[in-house]
């Protein structure tokens, strides 16, 4: 397993939070996602050999916040 942090701008509550982590959470290899509002960040445990980091930030995304 794997750790990232990404840099997630547009989050400001408990939905974006939920949001987020839920997207991160459907993607097979993400084995968890926590957010940190206070830090605009995400950081991810995941199985590199199933799902890689562009993956990810799509479907942070398609949420609607940007990745930097």
């Amino acid at each position: 397993m794997k750790n990232i942090t990404l840099q997630v701008e547009g989050m400001s509550c408990g939905h974006c939070v939920k949001a987020v982590e839920g997207a991160l959470n459907k993607l097979d290899g993400v084995s968890s996602a926590k957010v940190s509002l206070e830090e605009n960040n995400v950081t991810v445990e995941y199985d590199d050999s199933k799902v890689g980091v562009d993956q990810m930030k799509e479907a942070i995304e398609e949420q609607g916040y940007d990745v930097k």
